[in-house]
């Protein structure tokens, strides 16, 4: 199905950028990337192509108000490189003066001379991986920095930014709860206002998954992640974070703007192999193939797919975002939006597990409760309906 124009109608909207590249390869990570960069600059001039070609895809009125660097590693670029993107994007859309700008890097891409030369580009929030303060965790994930590379790199990153995340892993084979809390009390101690925290998941054809089976590396065990989970929550909201989505926590002030705004199905622009996009009505996706997205471009072509979204689909979206975040879901925009009868389902499948206290209707409002919250994704599938005639 081909997208219509303008794709993005709404006033403000993201722009997301994929980096597909990485130095090696993390065991756990089933995202596209490459750890071969000889097509870097191509790909660049393709990302640049892509960004002015979709510039017809907005309308006229229409600002950005975040642009997010994700991938694969963005840091592995050079500042000129990250520079002729962003110049890219200010030369042919409107871009709020405002505008978060973030930037996702590794440990070990930031010296300290960096720093001062991302500010001078305009990128004004970094979101680093840091995974974990330990070696032993680091050598299992296969990353490419060490645990004093991470310490370090935070106490210099202080010195020139304020908006700074951290992504920690928690659940990893071997990583007792003590040394879990650890991990937290390091990343506190630097005040780092954003920590986002994540359960290490087995992906399938993944370097883990394989190593797992052939009994190199322990099973991931639930119990301890839920047990890293509760311990998680409860020293954030002790140290005064908003836990305000359910891997993200934030000091006021300090909420990812980009990924409220996906929370919050706030329309975006995904540029690069494998990006997506949507718009509030259809989403679609680039190919996840760097040579082949790369001679497209040459050609002024999109390499992409693209579906439209039907009440359910929107549905569904809206549940599993909702749930997950402090804002939870409104029924009131559920009957506005998709109808009676999607209310009535609703509540229908939510009764369960309000009874068991999973769940909690405040006015207007359907949320998780505290006992629910590691349970909110399998609870979302109970609400998500299927089959109904639009």
């Amino acid at each position: 199905m081909p997208v219509p124009t303008p794709f993005i109608k709404q006033k403000e909207f993201g722009i997301y950028i994929h980096i597909p590249f990485c130095k090696q390869a993390c065991h756990y990570c089933d995202f596209h990337f490459s750890t071969t960069l000889k097509h870097k600059s191509q790909l660049i001039v393709a990302l640049c192509k892509e960004i002015i070609l979709r510039k017809e895809e907005v309308a006229p009125k229409s600002v950005v108000e975040t642009i997010y660097f994700g991938g694969g590693t963005p840091s592995v670029l050079e500042i000129a490189e990250l520079e002729e993107i962003l110049h890219t994007i200010y030369k042919h859309y409107k871009v709020l003066p405002e505008a978060e700008i973030t930037l996702e890097a590794n440990p070990d891409d930031l010296a300290t001379d960096r720093f001062t030369s991302f500010k001078a580009i305009g990128i004004n929030r970094l979101s680093i991986g840091i995974q974990s303060f330990f070696d032993q965790d680091l050598k299992l994930m296969n990353r490419a920095h060490n645990a004093q590379e991470a310490r370090s790199c935070l106490q210099n990153a202080k010195k020139h930014f304020d908006n700074i995340s951290i992504d920690l892993i928690y659940g990893i084979p071997g990583m007792d709860s003590n040394r879990w809390k650890e991990n937290l009390h390091l990343a506190l101690s630097l005040n780092i206002p954003h920590i986002s925290s994540y359960a290490l998941t087995v992906e399938p054809n993944t370097a883990l998954s394989t190593f797992i089976k052939k009994g190199i590396i322990a099973p991931v065990e639930d119990e301890l992640a839920q047990e890293h989970f509760e311990i998680l929550v409860a020293t954030m909201e002790t140290e005064g974070y908003t836990y305000y989505e359910f891997s993200n926590f934030g000091k006021p002030g300090y909420f990812s703007r980009n990924n409220t705004a996906y929370w919050q199905g706030k329309p975006y622009l995904g540029i690069g192999p494998s990006a997506h996009s949507y718009d509030g009505h259809i989403r679609s996706w680039n190919i996840n193939n760097n040579n082949t997205y790369i001679k497209s471009l040459d050609e002024n072509t999109i390499p992409r797919e693209s579906e439209r979204l039907s009440n359910t689909d929107k549905y569904n979206e809206y549940i599993m975002t909702g749930l997950r975040t402090i804002w939870g879901v409104s029924l009131d925009k559920v009957e506005k939006d998709f109808g009676e009868k999607y209310k009535t389902y609703l509540l229908q499948q939510a009764e369960e597990h309000l009874q068991n206290h999973l769940l909690f209707l405040d006015g207007d409002t359907l949320s998780v409760t505290k006992k629910g919250k590691f349970l909110s994704d399998g609870i979302a599938s109970d609400l998500f309906l299927i089959n109904l005639k639009e």
